[in-house]
């Protein structure tokens, strides 16, 4: 991404935050859009943030496509894989938990080092 300064205000977010955000999606922008596509939730924020913090749209729509091709590839590899095990049909309730909480296992691990980097 290019190397510009946020400008912009955003109502009811500190100048501060917008101007964080912006430093964090300069250095990990490309990462935080791919892997939010595996991400319930942040997948439905990650594009309003990227927009609000100035990313380049060439640079979001790369990782974008990127992160749903590859979305779609893994989870309809791994939904006909699993679909056929007889305890995974069993305990689908019990499976679509623990993807879930699976799938915030990346986003955890990035937060915990951008924590310590912001630390150093």
């Amino acid at each position: 991404m290019g190397a510009r300064a946020y400008t912009g205000e955003v109502k009811w977010i500190k100048k501060e935050y917008m101007e964080r955000t912006h430093v964090f999606f300069e250095k990990h922008g490309g990462k935080t859009i791919f892997l939010a596509r595996f991400v319930p939730i942040i997948r439905t924020f990650a594009p309003f943030v990227a927009g609000a913090s100035r990313m380049p749209y060439s640079f979001f729509i790369r990782w974008n496509i990127i992160g749903g091709i590859t979305w779609v590839g893994i989870f309809t590899l791994l939904g006909w894989f699993f679909g056929n095990i007889p305890f995974v049909q069993k305990h689908f309730e019990l499976v679509i938990l623990v993807i879930i909480v699976i799938s915030f296992v990346p986003v955890v691990i990035e937060a915990m080092k951008a924590r310590r980097e912001l630390r150093h």
